[in-house]
């Protein structure tokens, strides 16, 4: 399951990133940051973090450095 997370994120990051103006507002992106929660954490808990993330990128939101 790890697997196939972290397949769709490399997949992400390389053909639909690119493509999109650069919105994030923390530091690792987005994408950078679910990456390294799944690597470190596993498919449920670090897909779960990522989720949060991705609901705090908002423009309302400061932003910043927020490491895994």
């Amino acid at each position: 399951m790890k697997w196939v997370i972290l397949l769709c994120i490399r997949f992400y990051q390389i053909a639909i990133s690119p493509f999109k103006p650069a919105t994030c507002r923390f530091i690792p992106t987005c994408s950078e940051y679910a990456r390294l929660a799944v690597e470190k954490h596993g498919a449920v808990r670090g897909g779960w973090m990522a989720i949060k993330r991705i609901c705090r990128c908002h423009p309302f939101h400061p932003g910043g450095y927020d490491p895994v």
